[in-house]
C-alpha cells in the first residue's frame, strides 16, 4: 500500500481550523478508497511564529519540506503583521525554492450553495483557472531609493521570461486537453503591455500548435472579467499571469463560496488530487473529478465558431486561435 507524507500547515486566521477539518476529510478519503495512507505532519509555521522567532519559517524551511509529497497549506496574514512579511515570508519562501509555479483554482458552485451570479445555479460554472506563480509581479525585482526623503522612488518590475510563458501556458493547454470541452481561454492586456504581453500571446499561439484538438481564443483582462460574470458558461480552462489570474480570482473564487484549491507543480499524475505538489515526476496535469461532458460548441475551431460558442457580445473581445 502506497503512503503518502503530507506536510500540513494551518497559518494564520481561520486557517488551522480549515486544514484540520481537510486533514479529517483526506483520512476518511484514504480510509474508503483503501488503497494508500496519508501521513500528515504539522508545522506551525506563519504570523505566531514570527511574534516569537522574527522569522515566518526557519531559514531551511523549504528544505525540510523537500521530503514530503505534497503541502497542505491553510492561510497567511495578520492585521498586525505588513502583508509583504507574511507572504514573502512563508508562502512564496516555500513556492519558489520548490518551483511551484502553476497555481490551478477549480471554480465550481457546490451543492447547497447559492450562487452569487444570477441564472446561475450549478452546471453552468465549471472552471479551472491556471495563475502562472513564479513570475510577473512575484519575481522580486525591484527596490527603493532615498527612503523617506521627499525625492524617494521605488520601483517593482514584472519580468516574464519565454521558459517561464512556454511551461505554464504549455501546462494550461494539457489541462484544457484532459477535460471534456477541451477549451482554453489566454487572458492577456497586450493592448496596453506591449513587450512582455505581447511575447505571452506569440509564445500561446506557438504553443497552441502542439495541441491541434483543444479550442482556444484570447481575451483582454477586462473584458474577461465581464464574460466571467454575465457569460461563465462559455469559459472551460483559464491561463493567466500572476497579476491577471489575482484579479479575475478576486471575483470569481475569493469573494464567494466557490471551492478553491491551490498551487500545483508540474507532475500530477492523480486526478483531483489538489494539493502543493512539490514532487518531481513530470507528467500531464491530471483532469480534475467531476468534470462535466462536452456541450455546446466544444468543437469550434475558428474565429466564427468561436463567437458564436461565447455568445453575442463577445464577438469584438477576443481573438480566436487554433
Amino acid at each position: 500500500m502506497r503512503m503518502y507524507k503530507i506536510a500540513a500547515m494551518g497559518g494564520d486566521g481561520i486557517g488551522p481550523e480549515v486544514i484540520q477539518a481537510g486533514v479529517q476529510v483526506l483520512k476518511v478519503c484514504a480510509e474508503r478508497d483503501g488503497r494508500f495512507t496519508l501521513d500528515f505532519q504539522d508545522f506551525d509555521w506563519g504570523s505566531d511564529y514570527y511574534r516569537i522567532h522574527g522569522v515566518m519559517m526557519p531559514a531551511d524551511g523549504a528544505n525540510q519540506l523537500r521530503k514530503f509529497d505534497a503541502i497542505l497549506f491553510g492561510a497567511v496574514g495578520s492585521p498586525d503583521i505588513p502583508d509583504h512579511i507574511t507572504l514573502w515570508g512563508l508562502r512564496l519562501a516555500i513556492c519558489q525554492p520548490l518551483d511551484q509555479y502553476a497555481n490551478v483554482r477549480p471554480t465550481r458552485i457546490l451543492p447547497g450553495i447559492t450562487s452569487p451570479l444570477r441564472h446561475v445555479s450549478g452546471p453552468e460554472l465549471d472552471w479551472v483557472i491556471v495563475r502562472e506563480n513564479s513570475e510577473g509581479e512575484y519575481s522580486g525585482v525591484g527596490g527603493r531609493a532615498h527612503k523617506g526623503l521627499p525625492i524617494e522612488v521605488a520601483q517593482d518590475v514584472s519580468v516574464m521570461t519565454r521558459a517561464g510563458v512556454q511551461r505554464i501556458i504549455r501546462y494550461a493547454f494539457k489541462l484544457a486537453q484532459s477535460r471534456p470541452r477541451k477549451l482554453l481561454t489566454v487572458v492577456t492586456k497586450s493592448n496596453a503591455q506591449r513587450h512582455a504581453m505581447v511575447m505571452w500571446d506569440e509564445i500561446a499561439a506557438e504553443v497552441a500548435a502542439e495541441f491541434p484538438d483543444v479550442t482556444w481564443d484570447k481575451m483582454l483582462v477586462d473584458a474577461m472579467t465581464m464574460r466571467m460574470v454575465m457569460k461563465p458558461q462559455t469559459i472551460d480552462t483559464i491561463v493567466a499571469t500572476n497579476l491577471h489570474a489575482d484579479i479575475r480570482c478576486a471575483l470569481d473564487v475569493r469573494a464567494h463560496p466557490w471551492l478553491r484549491l491551490r498551487h500545483h507543480r508540474q507532475g500530477h499524475r492523480q486526478p483531483g488530487r489538489y494539493l502543493l505538489d512539490r514532487r518531481d515526476d513530470a507528467g500531464a496535469p491530471g483532469r480534475e473529478a467531476g468534470g462535466r461532458a462536452a456541450d455546446e460548441g466544444g468543437g469550434a475551431r475558428d474565429g466564427r465558431s468561436l463567437a458564436a460558442h461565447a455568445g453575442p457580445g463577445w464577438e469584438g473581445d477576443h481573438e480566436a486561435g487554433h
